[in-house]
C-alpha cells in the first residue's frame, strides 16, 4: 500500500506540526488502527486532510465504515494528543511519518509498511545496509553464541543489525553488535515507553545510543500477543535479508522468515543438530530451500552487499600516517584485472566473469578482498563498481 513520500525540500524530520499532531490524534482515534490509517494516508497523502475530509469520502476508503468515519468526525481530544506529545518529550522519543526522510526506504517498499513510527534513538542515515537476526526465545548455548557472533560480525562490517529485544536470540544478536562497537535496532510488539521484556530495559538504553527502538504502537501500549506477529513485517521489511539462527518447529522467528520471502528478501538459516527440537525450525527452511544455510559470514556476503567500516583498531598504521587509501596501483594478478574491468558502473559478477576470462569461483572471493580494502563495493544483487 503506497504511503505519502517525503518532501526533499523539508529538512528531515521538520514536516509540519500540524501533521504530526493529526498523525499522533488519527492513532488514537477508536476503531483507526495501522491497517486503517495506511489506507488513510494512502487515500488522502496527509493526516490533516483526512479530519477535513467529508463522510462520504471516508467511507470510501477500504476498511473504512460509518462508524470509523463518525469517530474521526467527531475526535476532538487535543488533551490526549498533547499528553502523547508530552510523554514523547520525556521519553526523547520523536515521530518518524511516512512523509519523513527518516522513514526507511526498504520498509517504504513493502506491502502493508506501518503508517508511522516512534523511535528512540536514531535511524542510520542514507541506504546503510540492514540485516535481520531472529530465533527463539527458549535457545540452547550454541544459538546464543551463534547469534552473538553474527551480530557481532555484522556490525564489523558495516551492517546494521536488526531484531526484536527477545530474550534468547534476539538479545544475543543485539549485545553482539553492540559488543563489536556497531549499530542496532529493535523493533517492539510494545510502545517505546514500555519495554518489553522489563528485564531488557538497560539493553533498549544501550541500543538507543547506538541505534534505535522503533514501535508503531502507541508510546505506553502493552504488549499485547497480536503486536509480535504483526511487528515481524517491519522486523523483515527494514532488511535486506533475515537470518534465523535457532527455531522450533513453530514461532515468531519462522513468521518473520516467511515475511521475508513475501517480500522478496533473502532468507539465511544457521543449520543445527537434527536431534535438537530448537533446530527443527531453521533444518526445515533448509531443507525446503526457503532459506540458504549459512555456517559462516561468506554464505551472508556472497547474497549480499557488504560494506567496511574503519574502526580505529583496525585502521592499517600506514593509513593512518599517510592518509592515503590503498593504492591500485598495488594491485596485481586477478585483483588487478578484475579492479581495472571495474569502473563506476555497477555490473554484475557473472558479467565479470565473462569480460575478464576467470574462473567464477575465484572472481567472487576476490572482489571481496578488493572491498575489504576498500577499493571496491558490492551493491544488491552481486552487482560491483569501484569505490
Amino acid at each position: 500500500m503506497r504511503l505519502p513520500l517525503p518532501d526533499d525540500d523539508e529538512p528531515p524530520g521538520q514536516h509540519q506540526a500540524s501533521d504530526q499532531r493529526a498523525l499522533i490524534g488519527l492513532s488514537l482515534v477508536p476503531g483507526v488502527g495501522p491497517q486503517r490509517l495506511r489506507a488513510l494516508l494512502a487515500a488522502f497523502e496527509t493526516p490533516t486532510a483526512i479530519f477535513r475530509a467529508s463522510r462520504s469520502t471516508l467511507t470510501q476508503v477500504d476498511g473504512v465504515g460509518d462508524q470509523t468515519a463518525e469517530a474521526i468526525l467527531t475526535f476532538d481530544d487535543r488533551a490526549a494528543v498533547q499528553r502523547e506529545m508530552t510523554r514523547a518529550d520525556d521519553l526523547d522519543a520523536s515521530l518518524v511519518s511516512p512523509w519523513d526522510a527518516r522513514f526507511p526506504d526498504r520498509l517504504r517498499e513493502i506491502y502493508d509498511p506501518p503508517a508511522f513510527l516512534w523511535m528512540r534513538g536514531t535511524l542510520p542515515e542514507g541506504d546503510r545496509p540492514m540485516v535481520t537476526v531472529v530465533g527463539t526465545r527458549r535457545c540452547t548455548d550454541y544459538g546464543r553464541t551463534q547469534a552473538h557472533h553474527f551480530g557481532a560480525e555484522l556490525a564489523r562490517r558495516g551492517f546494521t543489525v536488526v531484531s526484536g529485544l527477545a530474550y534468547g536470540i534476539d538479545a544475543a544478536a543485539h549485545k553482539g553488535a553492540l559488543d563489536a562497537g556497531g549499530r542496532t535496532i529493535a523493533v517492539l510488539g510494545s510502545g517505546v515507553g514500555r519495554i518489553y521484556p522489563k528485564k531488557h530495559t538497560a539493553l533498549a538504553e544501550r541500543i538507543t545510543e547506538h541505534g534505535a527502538v522503533l514501535s508503531e504502537y502507541g508510546l505506553d501500549a502493552e504488549p499485547d500477543a497480536p503486536h509480535f506477529p504483526e511487528r515481524n513485517r517491519i522486523l523483515s521489511g527494514l532488511a535486506l535479508g533475515t537470518l534465523v539462527v535457532e527455531s522450533y518447529s513453530e514461532g515468531g522467528a519462522l513468521i518473520t522468515a516467511r515475511l521475508a520471502l513475501e517480500q522478496n528478501r533473502e532468507v539465511f538459516a544457521v543449520p543445527g543438530a537434527i536431534t535438537k527440537d530448537s533446530s527443527r525450525g531453521t533444518n526445515r527452511l533448509i531443507q525446503k530451500g526457503h532459506a540458504k544455510l549459512v555456517m559462516g559470514m561468506d554464505d551472508l556476503l556472497e547474497e549480499l552487499p557488504a560494506m567496511t567500516i574503519e574502526e580505529p583498531g583496525d585502521v592499517d598504521a600506514n593509513t593512518v600516517a599517510t592518509g592515503a587509501g590503498p593504492d591500485p596501483d598495488d594491485l596485481s594478478g586477478d585483483a588487478k584485472v578484475l579492479y581495472d574491468a571495474l569502473s563506476d558502473t555497477p555490473v554484475h559478477v557473472d558479467a565479470l566473469c565473462e569480460e575478464t576470462g576467470l574462473d567464477p569461483s575465484s572472481v567472487l572471493p576476490t572482489l571481496l578482498e578488493l572491498e575489504f580494502k576498500g577499493l571496491v563495493r558490492q551493491l544488491a544483487g552481486k552487482q560491483f563498481r569501484r569505490s
